[in-house]
């Protein structure tokens, strides 16, 4: 007669059962399943009365002792074993599909060592698969971002800079990319990352002319806790962030010499340290490096040191502006008609044959990225499925044409040197809201030039307050 404790543990032990997340059957000596669980119906799709008195044969495991199951279940490697240590492996769902599962198995055994049974555990991995799929998914899209997809150009030269990127990325060399502001520098530096082996570690971007030489030091390098006002904990810079991948420095012609030096230090020691720190630490990272000035003309003024210089243009890649490549202005007009469509829901089709004119004779001194501001600026006042020459901006629309124009030389007042006073800087920074970049390119000089005289004349590197 069974006792009462008997009959409770028989309970708890059904209830614990019922109550696992994981599937759990088990079978008698002979293989034949005894027991069946809740979530062994949830993941198989039996029930309990379809499983007990068969064999586990019918789940058609992918995956059990590296082999297929036995038509005598005694003969499974389980008796021979004892114990399937966790296998990943699918299971055939009884509407025909598989199920990804995490299988155990293991021998029960009585006090005189008979064999008695079998328990099997299932942890279903339908969500995880799910997730790891969705991560794949993810990736897939990040690598078609910056593949050349989104680097438009049927022209000769934009054929050699894809010829440029390929070699680039099956090496490890350091890469210095030159281009007028515009051209797509950092979309460059993002097709080589996604190409090449470390593609699945961090690109990081820093902009050598957005931060002062104090704040672009710890940017980069980090700092510890103390090392300057507010400085109050650790921080790693974005070397260490980049460990194992890539970092990409845009504007690398506008840093100072202190932060070209330590640059430097960090390129041939491949090492780093943080502000306030001596100790060195190791990091493993390619290099890639973007401007839109010539850097050898800013060695030749004793504005970039000239070693560092040999060290960032060991593979240097150039893309051409945008009005030495008119014959892909076209594609371009179209790839961001439907880029914008699918952002704005609209229906656009393309441009009359007048807009498209005036996009084929205008110089471009913005370059791709001020076509893609020219579409996107059409979008707004486009009311009909054509964009026309009065939804394009004035700067663009109201451009003289002249035949022969595209061959002319530029005489853009941008482009035009001016002797610089400390007033008529002073006057520029408040206009342009202490934009250096855009002072440097109205008085037709370097950002490293517009720095060197605010270094001079005292005037900060960031806008007073008020």
């Amino acid at each position: 007669m069974t006792q009462p404790k008997e009959i409770w543990n028989n309970r708890f032990a059904n209830l614990l059962l019922d109550s696992m997340a994981e599937g759990v059957f088990t079978l008698n000596a002979d293989g034949i399943i005894r027991s069946w669980n809740p979530s062994m119906e949830k993941i198989s799709g039996y029930t309990a009365k379809e499983s007990i008195g068969r064999t586990c044969r019918m789940l058609k495991f992918s995956s059990c002792f590296n082999r297929s199951c036995p038509e005598d279940a005694r003969e499974c490697g389980i008796f021979q074993k004892g114990a399937m240590d966790p296998t990943e492996c699918k299971l055939m769902h009884k509407k025909g599909h598989f199920v990804s599962v995490i299988k155990n198995a293991r021998l029960v055994k009585d006090e005189d060592g008979s064999v008695i049974g079998i328990v099997e555990t299932l942890t279903d991995l339908t969500d995880l698969t799910l997730a790891r799929q969705k991560v794949e998914e993810a990736r897939q899209k990040l690598l078609e971002i910056h593949q050349f997809g989104n680097l438009i150009g049927k022209s000769h030269v934009m054929q050699e800079v894809f010829k440029a990127i390929k070699a680039a990325a099956n090496s490890d060399a350091t890469i210095l990319i030159q281009g007028e502001s515009g051209t797509g520098k950092e979309l460059v530096a993002g097709a080589i990352h996604y190409n090449h082996d470390r593609f699945q570690k961090p690109m990081v971007a820093v902009n050598g002319s957005a931060l002062s030489e104090s704040l672009l030091e710890s940017e980069l390098f980090g700092h510890v806790k103390g090392a300057y006002t507010g400085a109050h904990r650790d921080r790693k810079g974005r070397f260490e962030e980049a460990d194992g991948g890539t970092i990409f420095l845009d504007e690398i012609g506008d840093i100072s010499p202190f932060i070209q030096l330590k640059l430097l230090r960090a390129i041939q020691e491949k090492q780093i340290e943080r502000v306030g720190e001596s100790r060195k630490r190791h990091v493993d990272i390619r290099i890639i490096t973007a401007t839109h000035e010539d850097l050898y003309n800013l060695v030749a003024q004793g504005l970039f040191r000239e070693d560092l210089y040999y060290r960032l243009k060991v593979f240097p890649i150039h893309i051409p502006p945008l009005r030495k490549r008119k014959e892909d202005i076209p594609l371009l007009v179209r790839h961001f008609i439907n880029q914008f469509n699918q952002k704005t829901g609209k229906s656009i089709k393309g441009v009359t044959s007048d807009a498209l004119r005036v996009f084929m004779d205008y110089r471009w001194p913005g370059n791709v990225r001020e076509l893609e501001n020219a579409i996107e600026h059409a979008f707004v006042l486009c009311t009909t499925d054509q964009i026309s020459i009065f939804d394009l901006p004035v700067e663009i629309r109201q451009m003289e044409y002249r035949p022969g124009a595209n061959d002319a030389p530029e005489l853009s007042p941008t482009r035009i040197k001016k002797k610089i006073t400390k007033s008529g800087l002073l006057e520029l920074l408040y206009e342009y809201d202490w934009n250096k970049a855009e002072v440097s390119r109205r008085i037709g000089k370097s950002r490293t030039s517009v720095w060197k005289y605010m270094k001079k004349w005292g005037i900060p590197l960031e806008m007073p307050e008020g």
